[in-house]
Formats: structure tokens, C-alpha cells, sequence
């Protein structure tokens, strides 16, 4: 009985001949993962490594779902109203925009909540209050309005220009 090697046989059995597998790193240590009841071990490993999160993964709607969830606890380091207003009209900007993405499938379409921009600026506010009466330091104001003179009237009722609020009035020119 005649035996056929096939080339990749055979270069693995040269390779052998030569030597080329003795002394490998883990020679004689069982493979990993075998024994792991949990069949992406390796994925999860490959992930690790390579530093990603696995909520990279998600659909953008559950990334849009997971973001509400956090809301309005997420904005409390925000420091003007105004910027948590820019915030949550670009979430409910994001959420339309996954809407008008067509839907694959027979299933029906999972969406994303909008949210209720002054509700959560309400509970915003609040949310704020408490973190600083927890500090016992009082809560910087509150700034509704943008531009440069948003935020803290003088004794003329005008709003302080930024550089006034910024250097604390130091500047010799009127505001």
C-alpha cells in the first residue's frame, strides 16, 4: 500500500525533521479555552487586549438607548444650562436621524426615546442643588442665555462680559 503525501504534509513533516516546533513557547501546557464553559472566551480575550469595549459592537440605537439611561445623572458636571440644552437637543437630533434609517426585516423597527429637554433640565437643576447642598458649598449660578454676556447682570441689569467674569473685573474698561 502505497502512501501519498500531500505538500502541506510534507512540509510539516520536514519542518519536524528540522526541529522547527521543539522548544515553542507553551509546548506541553494545555490550550487555553478548552476547559472554559463560556464558547467566546476568545473573543472576549482578543477584545481585552486589543482595548476595545464591547458596547462598540451595539447597534447605534441601543448606544442611543444606553446614553437616555444615564440621563439626567450624566449632566450634573455641566455647568450651564444652556450646555445641557445643547446636549439633549443633539441626543433627540441623533434619535430622529436613527428613525429615518430604513428598517431590514420583517420584525418591527426598536427605537430610541426622545427626551423632554425641560423636564430633564428641571430634574437637572435639582440634581445639582442636591450635589451641592451634600458639598455644603453653595451652586454656582445657573446660566440660561449663551454669548458673551450671558450670565451675571451687574448693578445696571446688563449681563457681565466674559472676560469680566473670567479675570474678575480687572479689566479698566467699562462692561
Amino acid at each position: 500500500m502505497a502512501f501519498h503525501e500531500s505538500w502541506i504534509e510534507k512540509q510539516i513533516r520536514e519542518a519536524q525533521e528540522r526541529g522547527e516546533f521543539d522548544n515553542l513557547s507553551g509546548a506541553g501546557k494545555p490550550l487555553r479555552g478548552l476547559d472554559d464553559p463560556d464558547p467566546d472566551w476568545w473573543v472576549k480575550k482578543m477584545m481585552a487586549r486589543e482595548g476595545l469595549d464591547a458596547s462598540d459592537a451595539l447597534p447605534p440605537v441601543m448606544l442611543l438607548r444606553r446614553e437616555r439611561a444615564t440621563f439626567p445623572e450624566s449632566l450634573v458636571d455641566v455647568r450651564s444650562e444652556e450646555g445641557v440644552r445643547e446636549i439633549l437637543r443633539d441626543y433627540n437630533a441623533r434619535v430622529i436621524e436613527d428613525r429615518r434609517r430604513p428598517a431590514l426585516g420583517k420584525n418591527s423597527p426598536v427605537w430610541a426615546a426622545t427626551v423632554d429637554v425641560d423636564e430633564m433640565v428641571e430634574q437637572w437643576r435639582t440634581l445639582r442643588s442636591e450635589r451641592f447642598a451634600n458639598r455644603g458649598v453653595a451652586p454656582e449660578p445657573v446660566r440660561s442665555g449663551s454669548g458673551a454676556t450671558a450670565g451675571v447682570a451687574n448693578r445696571n441689569g446688563q449681563g457681565r462680559r466674559w472676560w469680566r467674569r473670567v479675570w474678575g473685573g480687572r479689566h479698566t474698561g467699562k462692561a
